[in-house]
């Protein structure tokens, strides 16, 4: 990590809340879905340091998408290092990912934020299980979504079941401000 000095007031705050959302399991789990996609191990090194040139993570999305990042960058300085990240997360957004689920360069390279990388690879993994990567799962099926068909008739006797329900709930307020009316006068 960068060394910024010490932090304090909001900007120590935001750094203890995202270091209490880092789970090791997560971590864990991650790595070891990686290592069985990609065929191979992480190096001897933090799990961090080993994604942060960016490499297993092309070679990671290259496995579920088959040609996603032309060129890997395997040396060169950190400019050149974290094109293989800005190429993965390019990859990941054409693979389905939201912005939402993805995480900023600094966040990897500058280790801001190892959560969120760990979440990114999370939402890769059941998004390849939506797309029916027939290799190693990672977390939860993702759901797949029912669209409802109503006819006109279904749709009119429902109107009345709304007016029902506010009748009911307005009935209960009337009272309350009768009463509260009564007790002013007290």
């Amino acid at each position: 990590m960068a060394n910024y000095g010490p932090s304090y007031g909001s900007l120590a705050e935001n750094q203890a809340k995202i270091a209490g959302k880092r789970s090791v399991d997560l971590d864990q789990q991650a790595q070891q879905w990686i290592e069985a996609v990609i065929g191979e191990k992480f190096p001897k090194c933090s799990y961090e340091d080993a994604l942060k040139d960016g490499i297993l993570l092309c070679k990671l999305i290259n496995k579920l998408q088959p040609g996603s990042v032309a060129k890997i960058c395997t040396s060169g300085g950190g400019f050149k290092l974290r094109e293989n990240v800005s190429a993965f997360q390019t990859a990941a957004r054409a693979y389905g990912l939201p912005d939402s689920e993805l995480f900023q360069t600094v966040d990897l390279f500058e280790k801001r934020n190892i959560p969120q990388v760990t979440q990114c690879i999370h939402a890769l993994g059941r998004h390849a299980q939506k797309k029916k990567f027939d290799g190693p799962t990672l977390g939860p099926k993702m759901s797949d979504s029912h669209q409802r068909e109503f006819t006109e008739e279904q749709l009119r006797a429902g109107q009345g079941m709304i007016g029902l329900l506010n009748e009911g709930m307005n009935k209960g307020a009337n009272q309350a401000g009768q009463n509260f009316g009564l007790s002013r006068h007290i």
